[in-house]
């Protein structure tokens, strides 16, 4: 609103507008969302990354007891083969020694 003063001039003062106080607590209020989430983002990554992280942790055991397995599996086909061949000369030799108690004791 203009002022008159006792000179000649008018001068026009035009006050600034103060904030409201619901213009200021929404603003609080934002600025306090925003900070909520990116705490909570943070927090989020944080567990992201120890999960991650336990994750290949266990990855890597799993694997480590995979290889011991496959050692172990290739172990034991080897001992099989070894029982394998042990058995069929056993029976080769039953075989000889059932033909001989044939040729020499019941002829």
């Amino acid at each position: 609103m203009p002022t008159q003063s006792s000179s000649s001039h008018e001068v026009a003062i035009i006050p600034f507008a103060p904030v409201p106080v619901s213009v200021r607590d929404d603003a609080d209020q934002l600025d306090q969302a925003g900070q909520s989430i990116l705490q909570l983002l943070d927090s989020a990554a944080t567990v992201a990354e120890q999960n991650g992280r336990r994750t290949l942790n266990i990855a890597q055991k799993l694997l480590h007891h995979l290889y011991a397995a496959e050692d172990r599996i290739a172990e034991l086909e080897a001992e099989a083969a070894t029982y394998q061949q042990r058995a069929e000369r056993a029976e080769q030799w039953l075989l000889r020694v059932h033909a001989e108690i044939e040729n020499r004791l019941l002829r």
